[in-house]
């Protein structure tokens, strides 16, 4: 059994000084997918990075404290493809995907639309464009797991005051119906096969006591190609862990 746990941290440098190497040993996942590191691996202390337990692959942005994903691994990859190949996004460090022997994952970080308008076409953009890349992508590589942060809540269930947001960058119509459309490309929202309850999020925002009143949004997700459908064992959100506005999500798959 395989344990992938995906987590925008929102800052690895503040998730570390929160305790966050104390809940990955305890975690113990097999591959740790990472989002929104905003930091470049020379920013951390070479001992840290020296004293991982993991085979760490990195992919920041080119701007300093912006953005960037990455992810490590107890198996050495046979493969890591930093990037998609699209310039625009690849600046922004949003794509890293590790290739095993017989199953791939990527860790992404879909752009937020909610600074403004010239963002929300720009996600708009990037929507489009990462379906293409994965349409592309899945042929060669037809057993993989996109984990991250979407940055759109699919269907009313997975938001907490879904007529209050219908017009959020996040929540639009048209953000709602390209997951929709992504999923039926042949993918599974793998939290959504074990669990149908309401009132699941893996976001919160920092305003008005939002976590402790469980005002949130499920943003986060492991989508897993149908050729995977049944090594999926379990997959669940982690909301105990607080070292970001986000939490862990996790994914286990057998074999």
């Amino acid at each position: 059994m395989k344990r992938i746990i995906s987590y925008n941290v929102n800052g690895i440098r503040a998730a570390l000084k929160k305790g966050f190497m104390d809940w990955v040993n305890a975690a113990q996942p097999d591959v740790l997918c990472l989002q929104e590191i905003k930091a470049m691996p020379e920013q951390l202390e070479p001992t840290f990075l020296e004293s991982l337990d993991y085979h760490h692959y990195w992919y920041p942005a080119e701007k300093k404290g912006y953005s960037g994903v990455a992810i490590w691994s107890k198996k050495k990859a046979v493969h890591v493809e930093y990037g998609c190949g699209i310039d625009k996004y690849d600046k922004e460090g949003r794509v890293i995907r590790l290739d095993f022997e017989d199953y791939s994952v990527m860790s992404v970080y879909m752009p937020s639309g909610s600074s403004g308008d010239e963002r929300q076409a720009f996600k708009m953009t990037w929507l489009d464009d990462f379906q293409a890349y994965i349409d592309t992508l899945k042929k060669d590589f037809p057993k993989l797991i996109i984990s991250g942060d979407y940055n759109i809540c699919h269907k009313a269930i997975d938001i907490h005051n879904p007529t209050r947001n219908a017009k959020t960058s996040g929540f639009l119509p048209e953000e709602r119906a390209w997951v929709s459309q992504f999923i039926a490309s042949g993918f599974i929202d793998s939290f959504r096969a074990f669990n149908e309850l309401p009132h699941q999020y893996s976001w919160w925002s920092y305003r008005a006591n939002a976590r402790a009143k469980n005002l949130g949004w499920r943003i986060d997700y492991h989508m897993v190609s149908e050729p995977l459908k049944d090594r999926m064992s379990r997959a669940t959100i982690l909301p105990e862990a607080k070292h970001s506005d986000h939490c862990p999500i996790l994914l286990e798959i057998d074999g």
